[in-house]
């Protein structure tokens, strides 16, 4: 399974061209629902790290939708190019659910963990997007039904661990939040060929092909593992 990220553009075209590039690429290639963030106050995401919209306590800076709201989400490459053009620091929000993927994010603490514990179990993991504070690992799709019979066969599930599914988002690469930079920690990759080693790039891929996904219930209990011993920051657990 080769890299989906194939060939790499510079980071000198990071920044708005960067985010409009990935944003493409999941809209139309992998046919991923996109929608822009809030963002960050001060040009290009930069000085002031508190969020664009008018809470000035907002617990996500930056990593959530505003204008548009999440329902806007598209794979509409005109409407895409229009967004990021407009708004080229705008953070890139995958829309989760229905056909697109779903995901489960844990605190970073509990992510390298996690992503150890399914490498030892010689489980594969997919796509796996990392801020300085939390960790999602992206899926394939799973309704509500399906992952509340994985739950209740759980002993415990600490709050910490989150479930994005439909009517969710999950920041992706080369996006600037609140935080920090969001990067890929395991790269997108096709399904066929060798295994990938641990990406570093933090922009989108590049060339052709839909990533592979694994299913919930295969990662669920090695993240719910992990989880038990990271904070629990309850509502406000910063994205």
């Amino acid at each position: 399974m080769r890299e989906i990220l194939g060939r790499r553009r510079r980071l000198g075209r990071r920044g708005g061209s960067a985010r409009l590039d990935a944003a493409l690429t999941c809209a139309t290639e992998w046919q991923w629902p996109v929608v822009p963030g809030a963002g960050l106050r001060g040009a290009g995401g930069r000085g002031d790290r508190g969020c664009a919209c008018p809470d000035p306590e907002c617990a996500v800076p930056g990593a959530h939708p505003f204008d548009p709201g999440l329902l806007a989400a598209t794979t509409d490459a005109r409407m895409v190019r229009w967004w990021w053009t407009n708004r080229p620091a705008a953070p890139v929000l995958l829309a989760t659910g229905g056909r697109a993927p779903c995901a489960l994010s844990l605190p970073a603490a509990a992510g390298a963990g996690a992503l150890a514990a399914l490498d030892r179990a010689g489980l594969r993991p997919g796509p796996v997007v990392a801020t300085p504070t939390r960790w999602a690992l992206l899926v394939a799709p799973y309704t509500l039904e399906r992952l509340g019979e994985l739950l209740y066969a759980q002993d415990w599930v600490p709050s910490s661990l989150r479930f994005h599914g439909e009517g969710g988002y999950v920041v992706l690469p080369p996006s600037e939040i609140g935080t920090g930079q969001v990067c890929w920690e395991r790269a997108p990759e096709r399904a066929t060929g060798p295994r990938p080693k641990r990406a570093s790039s933090s922009g989108a891929a590049t060339s052709g092909g839909v990533p592979w996904l694994p299913d919930v219930g295969a990662v669920l209990d090695a993240l719910v593992e992990a989880s038990a011993s990271a904070p629990d920051g309850g509502s406000r657990l910063a994205y």
